[in-house]
C-alpha cells in the first residue's frame, strides 16, 4: 500500500471495498472441478483479480479445510492486499425448491476470535441429522459414517466424506436451538441464506411451506442475491416498505454476492461483473453494520457513485503552517459532518475549506477563524485538491487578488451566518435569500417556468409590475439612477467575461462526470442523449424567448394604455396652459391629443397570439409515462431541434432508463442531467447579460437625451406583487399549515412594511413646526399620518390609498401650505 493510500485509509473514513463472500477452494467437499496443483494458481488469480478483492469469504460443505489452508498461505505472504479473510460454511436445509435442489444456507464466521476454528467446530457438532436409525453430528468423522451408511461400498474417506456431506441436513429449529444455547455462536456468526429459486428461498413455491420459507428468511442475516429486485425488496423499497419489512422479516437484509467458484476459471468472476461491494473498514464488524444498515452493500460492476468528482474535494493541505499538527486531510466523498470537541479547530477547518473553495464572503464575519488569525498565519495557504485532478490554493491572509468573478465552488453557511441569521431581530437579507432558496426548491418543476433559482423566477412573474412601478418613480425622480446603472455596467463586462469562461469550464466538468457513469456498450445510446440534451436547450432557448416576449408584449400593452390615460392628456392640459394665448375655443383642442399611428392594439394582439402560439407549439404536451422502454417518445420524421420540449424530455427520460445500470447510478445520471440543463440555461443568460452590459454606455448617452417623467398606480403595482410573491411563498406556507410537532409553532405571511415614522420625519424636515397651527411641534404629522394613512396603506386597494389621500390632503392641505417654510 503506498504512503498515499495509508494516509487515506487513516483519514477519509468508510469507503467502498470489492469483497468476495462466497468463493470455493481446490479441495473443496463438493463439486470440486479444480485440479490437485491448482492451489499456487488459485492464489495468483485472487492475488490478480480486478477489482481488488479486499475480503475474501472462503467457502466450503460443513468444512474449515479449505479455510484454514488459505489462512496458512495468507500467513506465508501471500494475498497481501487481501486484508479480511473469513470462513463461510455452506450447508443445506431440509426443504426443497422448484428445481429439484435443496435451499442452501451459509455460517459467515467472524475470524476476530483467536480460537475461532476450535469454538466453530465445537458449534457445527451440535447440529445432528438423524437417518437409518441412527444420529449424526456435524463433525467430519460422522459425515464419513453417514456417506458410508449411506452407500457402503465407500471405502475411501473423501468419497464417504463427499456423500455424507450431500445427505445431511439441517432444520431451522435446531439451528435456531445452536444460537439460544450457545453466546459464542450469537457473538460471532451471522446467517446468510441463497435468495435464488434454484437453490434458495425463491425456489420454495409449496403452499404447505410458504410459513417455513418465512422464517427461514426472517432468521437469516444476510442474503445472497445479485438481482435488482431483491436488493429493492430486501431494503423495503419494492413491495414491503421498511416498517412492514422490519415486521415481517425482523429486520432489513444485505444482499451479497460472490463468484460461487468451483474452477480456476470462475475465480474473482461472477456472472456479468456482479461484484459485491460493501462500505467501511476491512473488517468482520463492517459486515455487522451492514446487516443494520444494508444501504452499506451494494452489487454490481462499480460501487454506487456517492459524489460528483469534480465538484468533490478529495483532500485539502494547509502548507507553511507549522501549528498545523495534520498538514493534509483526506476527505471522504460522502462527508456530511466534521466532529471534534469544542476548541478542536472544527470552524477553522472548514473556514479553510471554503476559502480554497473561493466561497468566503466578500465581507466576512469578524468572528471568523481567518479574520481573527490574519496577524498569525504568514505564509501559510490552503491547498485543495479535487477528485478530478483539479487544484486551488489561496492565501491564508486572503492577500491573492480576488474578486466577485472568481466563481465559488461551493456554498459556505459559516457557523457564524448561521448564529447570525438564529439571533437576528426580524427578517435579515441573509435569511430571506435561504428562505427563497428553500421556497423555489419546493415548486414543481412545471410550475418553475423554466426558471433556474427562485430570484428568477419572481423577474418573470414580475416583471410586468416592475414596469409600471417604474413609470411610477420616473414622476418621483429623474432618470439619473438609471444611468449610473448602465454607467456601472461597464464596469461589469470583465468580470462577466471570467465568470462566462469559468461556466464553460463547469458544464463541461458536469458532461466528463456524467459519461463516466455510462456502463459499457451504451456509447451509442448517449450520443443519441448528447444529441437530445442539445435539441433540448435549443427549444429551451425558445421557449425562454416567447416567455421574455410575451412579458414584453404585454408590458408595451400597459405602456399604450399609460400613455392613452395619464400622459397625453396630461400632456394635452399642458399644452394648453402654455398656449393661451392663442385662445382656442374648447372645442378645438381634441385634435391635439396625442395617440399612436395606427392600429396599435390590433398589432399587440396579433404578435401576443403568435407568441403565445409559439410557446404552447415548443413546449408541447405532456407525455404519459410508458413502461416500454423501447418505443421513442419523438414525432417520426422530425428533426431534434424541431420536436416539442415535452418530447424530448420523454426520450431523454427513456434513453438515460436504459443507459443506467441501477438505481443509485440512474439518479446520479438524471441528477448531472439536470445540473447541465440548469448551467445551460445560467450560460445563456451569463452571455445575455454581458451583451447587455457592452451595451450599457450607449444607452447611457441615451438616457441623457431622453430622460422624462410618467404618473402610474403606486398601491395598484404594490398589491399585484404582494399577490405574487403569496402565489410564489404558498408551497411553504401550506407545509407549516399542515406541520406538526415544532414546524406547527413557524408561521409565514407576505405584508406590506409601511415606515410611517420615517415618511412623516421626512415631511416634517421640508415644513416650519414653529409656527401655530394643527401642525406645529414634532410628531404632529405623525399622528395624522397613523389616523388618516396607516390603515390604508397596510391593507388597502389602489382606490382606498386614493382616498385616504384624498382625506389626508383635504384635512392639512392648508396646513401644509402655512408650515411651508418659504414666502407665501
Amino acid at each position: 500500500m503506498s504512503a498515499e493510500d495509508s494516509l487515506r485509509a487513516l483519514y477519509e473514513g468508510s469507503s467502498w471495498h470489492r469483497w468476495e463472500p462466497h468463493i470455493h477452494a481446490p479441495g473443496t467437499v463438493l463439486n470440486d472441478q479444480f485440479k490437485a496443483t491448482d492451489f499456487d494458481d488459485y492464489l495468483a488469480k485472487l492475488e490478480a483479480a480486478k477489482p481488488t478483492i479486499r475480503a475474501l469469504g472462503v467457502t466450503d460443505y460443513y468444512s474449515l479445510d479449505c479455510y484454514e489452508r488459505v489462512c496458512t498461505a495468507k500467513g506465508a505472504g501471500r494475498l497481501p492486499q487481501c486484508d479480511l479473510i473469513f470462513p463461510n460454511i455452506e450447508m443445506r436445509f431440509s426443504i426443497g425448491t422448484i428445481k429439484n435442489k435443496w435451499v442452501n444456507f451459509h455460517l459467515l464466521v467472524s475470524p476476530q476470535d483467536s480460537n475461532h476454528i476450535v469454538e466453530l467446530r465445537r458449534v457445527l457438532a451440535l447440529l445432528r441429522f438423524n437417518a437409518k436409525g441412527d444420529s449424526y453430528t456435524c463433525s467430519r468423522d460422522d459425515l464419513i459414517r453417514l456417506g458410508r451408511q449411506h452407500d457402503p461400498k465407500l471405502i475411501d474417506e473423501i468419497a464417504a466424506l463427499k456423500c455424507g456431506s450431500t445427505q445431511f441436513k439441517v432444520s431451522l429449529d435446531d439451528l435456531k436451538g445452536i444460537f439460544t444455547q450457545s453466546d459464542w455462536a450469537k457473538s460471532n456468526i451471522l446467517i446468510g441464506l441463497a435468495g435464488s429459486e434454484t437453490d434458495g428461498s425463491s425456489g420454495v413455491r409449496d403452499a404447505a411451506d410458504q410459513a417455513l420459507r418465512e422464517e427461514i428468511e426472517r432468521f437469516a442475516d444476510v442474503i445472497f442475491a445479485s438481482s435488482d429486485a431483491q436488493r429493492e425488496f430486501w431494503s423495503g423499497q419494492r413491495g414491503l416498505d421498511e416498517a412492514a419489512l422490519r415486521a415481517k422479516y425482523r429486520t432489513l437484509k444485505p444482499c451479497l454476492h460472490g463468484s460461487d467458484a468451483h474452477d480456476l476459471k470462475g475465480i474473482g468472476a461472477p456472472d456479468g461483473n456482479r461484484y459485491c461491494w460493501v462500505k467501511g473498514e476491512i473488517a468482520f464488524d463492517t459486515l455487522r453494520q451492514a446487516c443494520i444498515d444494508p444501504g452499506r452493500a451494494f452489487v454490481g460492476v462499480d460501487p454506487p457513485v456517492c459524489a460528483v468528482p469534480s465538484q468533490t474535494i478529495a483532500s485539502v493541505a494547509i502548507k507553511a503552517a507549522s501549528w498545523m499538527k495534520t498538514p493534509e486531510i483526506v476527505l471522504n466523498p460522502g462527508l456530511v459532518a466534521i466532529i471534534g470537541a469544542r476548541g478542536s479547530g472544527k470552524t477553522a477547518l472548514a473556514d479553510m475549506i471554503a476559502l480554497g473553495c473561493d466561497a468566503m464572503s466578500d465581507q466576512p464575519s469578524q468572528a471568523s477563524f481567518l479574520t481573527r488569525a490574519e496577524p498569525l498565519v504568514g505564509d501559510a495557504t490552503a491547498c485543495l485538491r479535487w477528485h478530478n485532478g483539479d487544484q486551488r490554493e489561496r492565501r491564508l491572509d486572503q492577500s491573492d487578488e480576488w474578486s466577485a468573478a472568481e466563481y465559488p465552488r461551493a456554498r459556505y453557511l459559516s457557523q457564524q451566518f448561521v448564529e447570525e441569521l438564529c439571533s437576528a431581530q426580524g427578517i435579515t437579507d441573509s435569511l430571506m435569500q435561504e428562505m427563497e432558496r428553500v421556497i423555489f426548491e419546493s415548486h414543481s418543476a412545471g410550475d418553475k417556468d423554466g426558471a433556474a433559482e427562485f430570484s428568477e423566477l419572481l423577474e418573470i412573474r414580475t416583471t410586468r409590475l416592475r414596469a409600471a412601478r417604474d413609470r411610477e418613480e420616473i414622476l418621483i425622480a429623474a432618470l439619473s439612477e438609471r444611468i449610473s446603472g448602465e454607467l456601472e455596467k461597464r464596469q461589469l463586462v470583465k468580470g462577466l467575461a471570467k465568470q462566462f469562461a469559468d461556466k464553460q469550464q463547469l458544464i463541461t466538468g458536469y458532461t466528463n462526470d456524467r459519461s463516466k457513469l455510462v456502463s459499457k456498450g451504451s456509447e451509442e445510446r448517449v450520443k443519441k442523449l448528447a444529441e437530445l440534451a442539445a435539441a433540448a436547450e435549443k427549444v429551451r432557448s425558445y421557449l425562454r424567448f416567447f416567455a421574455a416576449q410575451e412579458q414584453s408584449l404585454l408590458s408595451l400593452q400597459d405602456e399604450v394604455q399609460n400613455v392613452r390615460t395619464h400622459q397625453a392628456p396630461e400632456g394635452l392640459r399642458r399644452t394648453q396652459e402654455r398656449y393661451k394665448a392663442s385662445a382656442l375655443a374648447p372645442t378645438d383642442w381634441p385634435p391635439f391629443l396625442l395617440d399612436y399611428k395606427g392600429n396599435v392594439d390590433a398589432s399587440l394582439a396579433t404578435h401576443l397570439a403568435k407568441c403565445r402560439e409559439g410557446a404552447r407549439t415548443w413546449k408541447g404536451t405532456p407525455q404519459l409515462r410508458n413502461p416500454d422502454l423501447t418505443v421513442s417518445r419523438l414525432a417520426a420524421n422530425v428533426g431534434l431541434d424541431q420536436q416539442p420540449l415535452s418530447h424530448l424530455e420523454a426520450e431523454i427520460d427513456r434513453l438515460e432508463k436504459q443507459i443506467s445500470i441501477d438505481s443509485n447510478t440512474a439518479k446520479a445520471y438524471a441528477t448531472l442531467s439536470k445540473r447541465i440543463n440548469e448551467e445551460n440555461a445560467h450560460l445563456e443568460r451569463l452571455k445575455a447579460r454581458h451583451e447587455d452590459c457592452l451595451g450599457a454606455e450607449v444607452r447611457a448617452r441615451e438616457l441623457f437625451v431622453e430622460r422624462d417623467n410618467a404618473y402610474a398606480r403606486v398601491f395598484e403595482t404594490v398589491g399585484n406583487h404582494q399577490q405574487v410573491l403569496l402565489d410564489l411563498y404558498g408551497p411553504l406556507m401550506s407545509r407549516l399549515a399542515a406541520a406538526s410537532g415544532t414546524l406547527q409553532k413557524l408561521s409565514f405571511s407576505v405584508v406590506r412594511e409601511v415606515n410611517a415614522a420615517q415618511w412623516a420625519a421626512e415631511g416634517e424636515r421640508l415644513l416650519d413646526l414653529r409656527l401655530g397651527g394643527k401642525l406645529k411641534g414634532r410628531g404632529t404629522l405623525l399622528d395624522y399620518t397613523n389616523q388618516l394613512l396607516v390603515a390604508a396603506w397596510k391593507s388597502g386597494d389602489a382606490n382606498t390609498v386614493r382616498d385616504a389621500m384624498a382625506a389626508f390632503q383635504n384635512e392639512l392641505l392648508e396646513e401644509l401650505l402655512k408650515h411651508a417654510p418659504i414666502a407665501k
